[in-house]
């Protein structure tokens, strides 16, 4: 059963809510990705781990394996286009088929006013948050579409919304990337395929920490708190697509259909 927000009712009801499943996330070595990534495990899923970092990656692997759960590897810079290409293939090939994937690896980029932003800089901030995801849907699409209840969630920002003075290739970048997810929302509408936009808020993560280096870490959000918010997105039992999450107020906002 599920409530007004398409979140099932009571969390934590099943014990293994993605048992089975297939999660594909991003970012996977710090942060949002690492946290989710356990908690995906621990859940049930199969989880593809996929960073540039590899030490990061290892140590989540140790975690995941120590916490009886399993996970594939995947060290890969995102602007490494054929590699996402050869990721697809590699996938099909093992599994036929990819129940969720969660974008969220993105870069903030350099901190300063729009004029003084290097075109090296944007460019891999665009290359990174939106073209990689891009890539990624394209290699990617056919997979969802052969699972029972494929799931795409999207980390963005609310920057989208405030559009905060001097972070203009970030909020240019995610704006762009819900534009892209809502596009394949209303592309996949009827197929089982859902996809959700999450903005997290003021969270814990070392890319808060560049944005904001005065603030006080511990005055935010943990990684860890979001997490099982994102298991009942990427479960099959949600219904919901097209819309975004809001963490901080744990509430869902539908977009205008498309015409």
């Amino acid at each position: 059963m599920s409530d007004d927000n398409g979140l099932s009712t009571p969390p934590g009801l099943l014990a293994k809510p993605l048992e089975g499943r297939i999660a594909l996330i991003t970012g996977a070595s710090r942060g949002i990705g690492y946290h989710a990534a356990k908690a995906f495990a621990a859940a049930g899923a199969h989880v593809i781990a996929l960073a540039r970092t590899t030490g990061g990656l290892e140590e989540l692997d140790d975690e995941i394996t120590a916490a009886g759960g399993s996970a594939t590897l995947v060290p890969l810079d995102l602007t490494d286009y054929d590699g996402i290409d050869r990721l697809g293939g590699a996938i099909y090939e093992r599994w036929d088929k990819l129940d969720i994937f969660f974008a969220n690896a993105g870069i903030l980029g350099s901190v300063s006013p729009l004029g003084h932003v290097l075109p090296k800089e944007w460019d891999r901030v665009i290359a990174v948050n939106v073209t990689a995801n891009w890539r990624l849907i394209r290699s990617l699409d056919a997979l969802l579409r052969a699972s029972d209840a494929g799931r795409m969630i999207v980390m963005s920002s609310g920057v989208t919304i405030s559009c905060r003075p001097f972070m203009g290739a970030y909020s240019t970048s995610k704006a762009a990337v819900e534009a892209l997810a809502r596009t394949y929302a209303n592309e996949t509408a009827k197929t089982p395929v859902r996809v959700v936009i999450v903005h997290p808020g003021p969270m814990r993560t070392a890319m808060r920490a560049k944005a904001m280096p005065g603030e006080n870490p511990k005055s935010l959000a943990h990684p860890a708190e979001l997490a099982p918010h994102l298991i009942e997105i990427a479960s099959p039992a949600f219904s919901k697509t097209g819309v975004l999450f809001d963490f901080p107020t744990t509430s869902f906002r539908e977009f205008q259909a498309s015409k």
